[in-house]
């Protein structure tokens, strides 16, 4: 089996885990990691065997795929450049900063017949990947993510940072348009919105209601799907469903005649492994991958939505109080 030539530029907190992947996987060859922190990437290489790179530009013509865990602000001029040498990218969520900038990377990966995989990585939870079998025209879903506070993935907002995880699980599932929505946010640590809420009223009357923090004192990662003849509930963290269904299969609820719930956990795994492994199947195959860019564009189309409609409400996710943050 040919190995695929392989490389990740941007070697930082999620970035050095791509390049762990990579390095153990057996159909890949792990050419080089690239961080514009030289002493950074020498590190990584060093633990990986590979060889470090400062420019991205420098090996290009030595791969074949490559992830990109850069900053979100450039994200869109590397993965063009990439696609342009003709390099197959998994691009890490949110794939742009824009609508047009993702649109433009779809159409040069169309027109160069390249992969191009949106790293939406809780689509590879395997209560996820479960989820979908299970959840069938729902009418109501509620989901929460909230998240401690780390400086990582604040230079854009919760809502490109951690709800756009749920939006594209919502818009995979619901698969309808939509016909309005509402929302408001704050800043409360940073010059960004911390923390996000979102009513989403679809064309197929499904409602969402979807919840982001990163100034949350605990972790809390789930989503609750209701339609006609169930209630079902994902704990992400846990790797779990609970399905509560009336006449279902599974042991009854005391005081509740005629419905049973059904409990689901799954081994831990690895999402990020798994992920990785799909987009070099995407390249060997010359298949669709399991995210494709036009899902990260979709998601992100209803994130830029949300975050616009906090300035149109007057919130523009900036300290109340000088602008400037704690952090600044």
């Amino acid at each position: 089996m040919n190995r695929i030539r392989t490389a990740v530029i941007g070697v930082g907190y999620l970035g050095a885990y791509h390049a762990q992947k990579y390095a153990m996987l057996e159909d890949s060859v792990l050419v080089g990691v690239v961080d514009t922190d030289g002493e950074r990437a020498e590190r990584i290489a060093a633990e990986l065997s590979t060889e470090a790179f400062r420019d991205y530009r420098d090996l290009l013509s030595q791969v074949d795929a490559v992830s990109i865990a850069v900053p979100t602000v450039h994200h869109y001029s590397v993965a063009k450049e990439c696609l342009e040498a003709g390099v197959h990218i998994l691009l890490e969520k949110p794939v742009t900063r824009t609508v047009e900038e993702a649109e433009n990377l779809i159409k040069v990966a169309h027109e160069r017949n390249l992969v191009f995989q949106a790293g939406h990585l809780e689509r590879f939870n395997p209560a996820v990947m479960a989820l979908r079998k299970i959840v069938q025209n729902p009418v109501y879903v509620e989901s929460q993510r909230m998240a401690p506070f780390r400086e990582r993935g604040t230079d854009v907002s919760v809502v490109l940072d951690l709800m756009i995880h749920d939006i594209d699980i919502i818009l995979s599932i619901v698969d309808s348009d939509i016909r309005s929505l509402q929302s408001m946010g704050s800043s409360v640590l940073t010059d960004e919105t911390d923390i996000a809420h979102t009513y989403i009223n679809f064309e197929n009357n499904c409602v969402a209601n979807i919840t982001a923090s990163r100034v949350s004192r605990e972790a809390v990662r789930k989503i609750r799907f209701f339609q006609r003849d169930a209630y079902i509930t994902t704990d992400y963290s846990k790797r779990s469903i609970s399905t509560f269904r009336k006449g279902g299969t599974g042991q009854e609820i005391p005081g509740l005649p005629g419905i049973m719930i059904d409990l689901k956990t799954f081994e831990e795994g690895d999402a990020l492994l798994e992920e990785v492994r799909s987009f070099l199947m995407s390249v060997r195959e010359g298949t669709q991958p399991v995210v494709t860019g036009q899902d990260g564009l979709n998601a992100l189309k209803i994130a830029s939505r949300i975050t616009s409609s906090f300035t149109s409400a007057g919130f523009t996710g900036k300290s109340p109080s000088n602008g400037q943050g704690p952090f600044k």
